[in-house]
């Protein structure tokens, strides 16, 4: 595979992707609309967008640009090459009250009530993410928005905090991502994994690369005619053929409030006084201690993201509709179990109680996400929550997936009027079932269940975006013939 690691070209891949800037504590997120769309496609041509080569020191600064569907059809991107993107792409976040419903988008986080990407004008043409090293973030920002004013006209600056590692609620945060064979070590092919792996494929999180299929996510991919320059990196699966997609990734972004004083307010009138009590409670609808441990332990070289549920079938240390669990449910595609041919069998038919209950769960690793998001607020009298950002090179399996079927399900595992017990709407579900409780098993005598719990999290705005390679920027910045 020495050949195919060679070709990852991580000089035309966006930085956010390989590397999530950590250590630039300072940043901000400008949500922008075309103005003037010769002058935007000037800057995008020249604009100094950090690539995802090794650095070394890292840099002090840094900057990401990705664009909506309206976007690009205000830069002018030809008709016929928008909508080479994908469906949910280019029908965006707040397109329907079908998709609205999937992904938990009710009452209070209804779009219509968005600050931003809910209205048709107040869906953003380009995001530019910024970030900096302490100190040097507001002269970043000035530098940018001077270069940005003929093209474009700012909608909102969203401002993030640095919460060192801890999220609103007060958590360790960012502790399990996937990781991503960058070397390309594993093969590409669709066949079935009998343990958990940490591992995805490249094309899990950049288009133009086999993803755990075996198949090349659909993307706009063009004779190459359309493109005369050659600024386009030559697609794997079609050769010859000009690759847009390729080393671009789909960007999710929902701004997400955090009512801090209500999840503990719950938690305290549960616990009754007792502390030990109430952060028990609390760490069991996340999954985590509040240091960031996880509930099941496991020994290895990894034990805060190397662990599974195998050795906790009954959800006894960690409750299965505790956040984590829903969010990546760490199973192989098949229960687990012996490893020779009749039980493979049996447990592909799904025979016995333990293999039915795993089947009620997809397999994890179609349904991961690449999480690159900041907090915001935490200075009194101010709102705090999360920029929710994820990459992924399939919105429909990936985020909608886990949003959907995982999170806002009020069945996932087996459970019953149960959503996720920090992002839930609380809302009954299409069959009038209640959503607003939380189960934890016990090893004798009926689940603890809390009923009643408020929303805890309110969805204030949010949009799909295409973070293309740079290469891919730098052609979308031309009129295309």
């Amino acid at each position: 595979m020495a050949e195919a690691a060679m070709s990852i070209e991580y000089e035309d891949i966006q930085g956010l992707v390989r590397f999530g800037y950590k250590h630039l504590t300072q940043a901000c997120f400008l949500l922008l609309r075309v103005r003037d769309a010769e002058a935007a496609r000037a800057w995008l041509a020249i604009a100094p967008v950090t690539s995802a080569i090794t650095r070394k020191p890292p840099p002090r600064t840094a900057m990401q640009i990705a664009f909506t569907a309206p976007g690009l059809r205000a830069l002018g991107v030809a008709e016929d090459i928008v909508e080479g993107f994908s469906a949910e792409f280019l029908a965006g976040m707040n397109s329907d009250q079908s998709r609205a419903r999937r992904l938990g988008d009710l009452g209070a986080n209804d779009p219509a009530h968005w600050q931003w990407g809910g209205a048709q004008d107040r869906v953003p043409h380009v995001l530019v993410l910024l970030y900096a090293v302490p100190g040097e973030l507001d002269g970043w920002l000035r530098t940018i928005r001077v270069q940005c004013d003929a093209g474009f006209a700012q909608m909102d600056c969203l401002g993030t905090s640095d919460l060192d590692g801890v999220e609103p609620f007060g958590f360790v945060d960012g502790v399990s991502q996937p990781r991503i064979d960058w070397e390309r070590e594993r093969a590409a092919r669709d066949l079935e994994q009998f343990e958990y792996t940490n591992l995805s494929c490249l094309g899990e999180y950049l288009l133009g690369y086999p993803n755990e299929y075996g198949a090349y996510t659909d993307r706009p991919v063009l004779e190459a005619r359309r493109d005369p320059a050659a600024l386009l990196p030559r697609a794997e699966d079609d050769a010859g053929k000009a690759d847009l997609g390729r080393n671009g990734s789909y960007l999710v972004m929902r701004q997400l409030h955090q009512d801090v004083e209500g999840f503990w307010r719950f938690v305290d009138s549960q616990a009754q006084g007792d502390a030990a009590l109430r952060k028990r409670l609390a760490e069991a609808m996340v999954g985590r201690t509040m240091e960031g441990e996880p509930l099941v332990v496991s020994a290895g070289d990894d034990p805060l993201n190397g662990f599974t549920y195998d050795g906790d079938a009954d959800g006894l240390r960690c409750p299965f509709g505790a956040h984590i669990r829903r969010s990546n449910p760490r199973n192989a595609d098949l229960p687990p179990g012996w490893p020779d041919p009749i039980s493979r069998l049996v447990r592909r038919l799904g025979f016995g109680s333990s293999a039915l209950r795993r089947d009620l769960i997809a397999s994890t690793r179609f349904h991961r996400l690449l999480r690159r998001g900041r907090e915001y607020g935490g200075t009194p009298g101010e709102d705090v929550g999360l920029h929710f950002i994820c990459l992924g090179a399939n919105i429909a399996r990936q985020f909608e997936f886990v949003q959907g079927a995982w999170l806002t399900g009020t069945q996932f595992d087996a459970l019953s009027g149960e959503g996720d017990p920090l992002l839930g709407h609380r809302l009954p579900g299409a069959d009038g079932m209640p959503t607003d409780n939380f189960s934890m098993p016990a090893a004798s005598g009926p689940d603890r269940r809390l009923t009643g719990l408020p929303q805890f999290v309110t969805v204030k705005g949010g949009a799909y975006f295409f973070l293309p390679g740079i290469r891919a920027l730098r052609y979308l910045s031309k009129v295309q013939p």
